[in-house]
């Protein structure tokens, strides 16, 4: 009868640590679509090698004077074919899809935002003031 007991609690204990590692890790808090100019794609890791990039996104305003707004998005890559596709587009326009979890891991990369798709790449438009040396 006590063995029964212990096995059962331990059971249910397992089955409790499993379902709290699966929400914390593997839960897919929300998905979106990310816009701005790339800024960067390096794979880095001590252990883990892992894509890491970041996007610059322009045009956010503060509401509020003197507030501090972030227009970075920094991000991982799982997927090697979409790491390489990025990899060669720095400073271009693209825009992105990614699903954001509640906590990374270490051979998932270093941020709660994975990129899973590549919806544009695009050159960035012209604008005054922004001219390449030489022209």
């Amino acid at each position: 009868m006590k063995r029964k007991i212990i096995f059962t609690a331990g059971f249910i204990v397992v089955i409790l640590l499993a379902i709290f590692f699966w929400w914390r890790y593997y839960f897919v808090f929300g998905e979106g679509v990310k816009a701005g100019t790339l800024n960067f794609v390096v794979r880095k890791g001590y252990i883990f090698k892992t894509w890491e990039g970041r996007l610059i996104q322009e045009g956010f305003k503060t509401p509020l004077p003197g507030a501090m707004q972030s227009n970075e998005f920094e991000f991982s890559i799982t997927n090697d074919s979409i790491a390489a596709v990025l990899e060669r587009s720095g400073g271009r326009f693209v825009e992105l899809r990614y699903k954001e979890f509640l906590h990374p891991l270490p051979w998932r990369g270093m941020s709660n935002y994975v990129v899973i798709e590549i919806l544009e790449v695009q050159d960035v438009p012209a604008r005054p003031g922004n001219i390449p040396y030489g022209e």
